[in-house]
């Protein structure tokens, strides 16, 4: 499974991308049951001074505001960045 997280906006306006392909990971399990977890809809709204999350898991396309992030999609997002630089 190919997860890509793209974060922008905040106050400086900078864009972050990380990506991790889980197929030959020995926690590929662990990354499925993250994924089935998060809540991978769009929803929110753009905010001044907030981040915007775009997630991608293997074509499906979510774009998530700051704000409007629940804790599985958060923790998702933060393992994705943590291991995909």
């Amino acid at each position: 499974m190919r997860i890509s997280v793209t974060r922008s906006g905040g106050f400086a306006g900078i864009t972050r991308r990380a990506e991790v392909d889980t197929d030959e990971r020995p926690d590929a399990d662990d990354w499925k049951r993250l994924v089935d977890r998060a809540d991978l809809r769009d929803r929110g709204r753009p905010a001044p001074d907030r981040f915007v999350y775009r997630i991608d898991v293997d074509g499906r396309t979510a774009h998530v505001g700051e704000a409007d992030l629940d804790e599985p999609t958060r923790a998702l997002i933060d393992r994705v960045f943590a291991s995909g630089g």
